[in-house]
């Protein structure tokens, strides 16, 4: 991987402000694969049946998706993330989601991303497809 694009996406994930928000942390990326993780808190991101809200997941999951979607150096946007939730992490856990791509044309990419928690338990599964625009990501 070009080192200069991955340290512009490492630096844009450090002050991108929603992935602050959720304190997630990008740990690892190369051409094709991209690791984040993010504290569980179920007092900030608890659904009304005290589980964790999709939607924490999914973020989670969008991010590592964000940033193995540029790991080209250009700008990919998302056509569809398909999510399937598997289980429900156990409170104060450290949830990861992992990225790898597993297809790629001249202007998509298809990526397997999979949340798991700090014990290695599945907790969601997804396969997401992006659109690559073809220019050079801005913040390089």
């Amino acid at each position: 991987m070009d080192e200069a694009v991955k340290m512009a996406i490492f630096k844009a994930v450090e002050k991108e402000p929603f992935a602050q928000a959720l304190h997630m942390k990008l740990m690892d990326l190369d051409t094709g694969y991209s690791a984040v993780e993010m504290p569980y808190e179920p007092e900030t991101m608890d659904n009304i049946y005290g589980r964790a809200h999709g939607g924490v997941v999914f973020s989670l999951m969008d991010e590592a998706f964000e940033t193995v979607s540029q790991s080209e150096g250009t700008i990919a946007v998302a056509l569809n993330v398909a999510i399937t939730y598997v289980s429900s992490p156990h409170p104060h856990t450290v949830l990861r989601a992992e990225a790898r791509q597993i297809n790629r044309t001249r202007k998509t990419a298809l990526f397997d991303i999979s949340v798991k928690d700090n014990e290695g338990r599945l907790i969601a599964t997804s396969h997401a497809l992006a659109f690559d625009t073809g220019k050079p990501i801005p913040f390089l």
